[in-house]
């Protein structure tokens, strides 16, 4: 039952048969056919007719009402509409439901019940009294979670019952929607962007300087194209008719890299460390869509989103809520990989030309380092939020041990930022942003640093 796409529901849809109907009877219809059965049976022992009548009555009555349930005919359609269909870890949704009868009969009591996953909340029942023909009703519920995931809601299961309370049948709508928790994102600080990176900050410049203006790059007429697109000092040169042709600026470009190793993360629910890298991940995404750059998501084993145009990165002529929708999905199901390393993302940088890297490191062992130190070297400029795990899941004896592996990513060129536990990101990204790759906290490796930060 999709949102806006009805479904319907026949009582007397025959799938089951009369055996599933009797399998209907309550706890009063069943108590009422053996106490019948048993009375019927006492009259013919002790030979008491009026006893007897009073057994048929019992008896016949639940049958009866199974019988008249069973064969009532009647078309009731319903939608389900989310509101929204996509919704951050914590935050809540609202689904509505509206039922009509597209029959001439009226209905008796329905009783409806939707199908949730248990980290939503209960299970919503609802209770309808008698709906005329051609009438509708309309309930709500919400649903809540703090683990991010997909969630499926439905299918609706509609109840039906007789006015006595012998009989309840059950049918249910065959469609089904999905609710989408991503990843919780906070704002992030807007930061000057000193372009001192290569490769990057000139970019950005460039993206500004052009942008709105015309590229003048003239090619010859073709077919259909505008008469006031004639560049006339080219077709005087060339001797034939030559237009002006647009070229769209070159955006500036982020990678966002996540590091789901198992092996880099311990712990697990809402307040582990791998969730805060994951949240981490989906606001710096998020910000430097709203700052204008093409984004990309890439992981440790080398799959990016959206992984079209170029590179890989969200084109020019997508729309940014359109490419941040594609890359919260993903993050809404992304898990532990059962990879060791990190060498498959260091194979999709490209050399030098990727503009600004932001990744989201767990636990580096030596080797994991030098790869994320060769890393740095395929980006304009990098940037590392570094999670010491064990200090997260409170291991006191295994924590602490990241500082050399902070110092070697600094070397390297890298701005590294460790994560302490329950940290905020807008204050480390506003640390990060004052830090420089030549300064005594992260000692020069690389060519080029941040004065400013970024936007």
């Amino acid at each position: 039952m999709a949102a806006g796409e009805p479904g319907a529901v026949e009582d007397g849809d025959r799938k089951g048969g009369l055996r599933a109907a009797l399998g209907g009877l309550t706890t009063r219809g069943r108590s009422f056919l053996a106490a019948g059965l048993a009375a019927a049976v006492c009259a013919y022992v002790l030979g008491q007719g009026d006893l007897l009548r009073v057994g048929l009555l019992l008896a016949v009555l639940p049958l009866v009402c199974v019988t008249v349930l069973y064969r009532t005919r009647y078309r009731v359609t319903g939608t389900r509409r989310l509101s929204p269909s996509r919704v951050p870890a914590g935050a809540e949704a609202r689904v509505h439901l509206r039922m009509e009868n597209v029959s001439r009969l009226p209905t008796g009591l329905l009783m409806l019940q939707d199908r949730v996953p248990y980290v939503l909340g209960p299970r919503p029942r609802f209770v309808l009294d008698r709906v005329e023909s051609g009438g509708r009703r309309e309930v709500s519920y919400r649903v809540r979670s703090d683990l991010r995931g997909r969630y499926p809601l439905g299918p609706l299961q509609l109840r039906l019952s007789d006015p006595f309370g012998m009989c309840e049948l059950s049918r249910s709508f065959s469609a089904y929607d999905t609710l989408v928790v991503v990843p919780r994102t906070v704002p992030l600080p807007v930061l000057r962007l000193a372009g001192e990176a290569s490769g990057y900050g000139d970019g950005r410049q460039r993206s500004l300087a052009l942008a709105g203006e015309d590229d003048i790059i003239p090619r010859g007429y073709r077919h259909g194209d505008d008469l006031r697109r004639v560049h006339w000092r080219s077709t005087a040169r060339h001797g034939e008719l030559m237009v002006r042709r647009e070229e769209q600026p070159q955006r500036a470009r982020c990678t966002v890299l996540l590091d789901t190793r198992d092996i880099g993360y311990q712990g697990a629910g809402p307040d582990s460390a791998f969730e805060w890298a994951v949240s981490g991940a989906a606001s710096a995404l998020v910000h430097m869509l709203e700052r204008g750059f093409a984004v990309r998501l890439l992981t440790d084993d080398g799959n990016a989103v959206p992984g079209e145009g170029s590179g890989g990165f969200a084109g020019s002529t997508q729309e940014s809520a359109d490419s941040a929708g594609l890359m919260l999905d993903t993050l809404a199901v992304v898990g532990h990989s059962g990879g060791g390393g990190l060498s498959r993302a260091h194979d999709v940088l490209r050399g030098g030309n990727e503009g600004l890297l932001i990744a989201f490191f767990g636990d580096l062992d030596e080797e994991q380092a030098a790869v994320a130190a060769r890393m740095r070297q395929r980006a304009g400029a990098g940037v590392a939020f570094v999670l010491d795990s064990a200090a997260w899941a409170g291991d006191e004896d295994e924590a602490g041990r990241a500082e050399e592996r902070l110092r070697r990513l600094r070397e390297s060129g890298w701005i590294a930022v460790p994560v302490e536990p329950g940290a905020e990101l807008p204050a480390l990204w506003q640390l990060a942003g004052g830090m420089r790759t030549d300064s005594p906290s992260a000692p020069s490796g690389g060519t080029t640093g941040f004065t400013g930060g970024w936007s």
